[in-house]
């Protein structure tokens, strides 16, 4: 042993550190992702909806003829093409967008962090949907927020059940307003346009998080709070659902006197994000055939969702219920409120399938009779015979529950 090391616990710890708690989603994704589960638990992209050729010709490409740009230091802003790509590409409904107002970040988790950082003091009020997405909830509270939690339904949340003083004090609003990981859920136009005129009224800033709204099975998403109320939404989206989450290319928008603080930030976080995969990023985005992938994964996932939910209507017992979602690539499943799905878990794993538990995703008040299931994933074989053995195990679970309370 090398004398000179420092004893174990030497070191004083910040207090955030101190505070910071392992991912429980990560820790059970670990166990997920054994070779012999059927796992809807991580949210991955399909490895078939991955455009590895196009990648692979446009990094030759890029590496051929803009070499030095694609490997040396860049702006903290982002690669600028691709900043003007997003922004044509967000400019709808009459609302233009400038590459002034994009940041490009490390993937859309760090674009999390920085509004966090830019906005965030210890205790202050931070509003989000119950339930609402895990990593988001890691990235905001280790900045030490008050978590207050706005009530959802099938049409998303509930715009009415935000009070004016909770709108006024607050920070800001965390919603994923499309295809809501983990519900699926859609916010209901009718309750984008009353959250809009609340925010008006209230000056409450809305970050809205979007990394699924491409990814339609019909139709279109509604329009963006962004389009909407351009002064008072930062808007986040990512190609790691789209592209590749191995890129690690993410963005943000935001109003311009906000956008300052928030490059700040990027700079002191890591100076950029990595030349080369912004260049494969608007290589695609920009190559005339960006929509006709966009339509491919589209039509994957609207398949794989539709097998998983006809398989959940054909092995689900009474008792159980569960989201239909328009786009995305989750849904979300009630349990009798007899069952905890942390216990169904390990039951299920027994089985050989595995889900993520919904408690996960709450700031406050875990839901401990729901669960999370992906189909991006999996084969139809596989979306088969796990959904089977996940009511199988349900089953079991309402049984054992149904003795215990018969005998006195």
């Amino acid at each position: 042993m090398d004398r000179h090391l420092p004893p174990a616990g030497r070191w004083q710890l910040a207090m955030r550190a101190q505070r910071m708690k392992p991912s429980s989603l990560r820790e059970l994704l670990k166990v997920a992702e054994r070779p012999d589960i059927i796992s809807f638990a991580g949210g991955l992209p399909s490895p078939y909806a991955l455009p590895v050729e196009r990648l692979r010709a446009a990094a030759d490409d890029i590496l051929r003829h803009d070499a030095t740009g694609a490997l040396q230091y860049g702006p903290s802003e982002g690669y600028t093409p691709l900043r003007e790509a997003i922004a044509e590409r967000l400019s709808t409904g009459g609302t233009r967008i400038n590459a002034s107002q994009i940041l490009v970040t490390t993937g859309s988790q760090q674009a999390l962090d920085l509004v966090a950082r830019v906005l965030i003091d210890p205790g202050s009020r931070v509003l989000v949907e119950t339930p609402t997405y895990l990593g988001a909830v890691q990235a905001l509270a280790q900045y030490e927020p008050a978590f207050e939690e706005v009530p959802t339904d099938a049409a998303g949340l509930l715009p009415d059940r935000l009070s004016d003083a909770s709108m006024r004090s607050a920070r800001l609003l965390y919603t994923q307003p499309n295809f809501q990981n983990p519900t699926g859920r859609t916010l209901s136009l009718e309750r984008r346009i009353a959250l809009v005129a609340r925010v008006h009224d209230t000056g409450l800033l809305l970050v809205e998080d979007d990394p699924y709204g491409e990814l339609v099975y019909s139709g279109h998403t509604p329009p963006s709070l962004l389009s909407m109320a351009p002064e008072s939404v930062v808007h986040l989206g990512s190609f790691s659902k789209v592209i590749a989450p191995g890129l690690r290319v993410g963005y943000l928008v935001a109003p311009e006197e906000l956008m300052v603080k928030l490059l700040q930030a990027k700079q002191a976080s890591d100076l950029h994000t990595t030349g080369l995969t912004q260049r494969l990023a608007h290589a695609l985005l920009t190559d005339g055939d960006y929509d006709s992938h966009l339509t491919a994964i589209r039509l994957r996932y609207r398949a794989q969702c539709a097998l998983m939910l006809k398989c959940l209507a054909q092995y689900m017992p009474d008792g159980v219920a569960w989201t239909r979602p328009a786009g995305g690539m989750f849904l979300w499943v009630t349990l009798p409120e007899q069952i905890d799905s942390s216990h169904l878990f390990e039951d299920a794993l027994k089985l050989g399938v595995a889900f993520i538990p919904g408690a996960s995703f709450h700031a406050i008040s875990p839901q401990a009779n729901t669960l999370r299931l992906t189909f991006a994933t999996a084969t139809p074989t596989e979306i088969e015979t796990g959904i089977a053995r996940l009511a199988d195990a349900i089953k079991a679970r309402l049984r054992e529950t149904a003795v215990c309370v018969a005998v006195p």
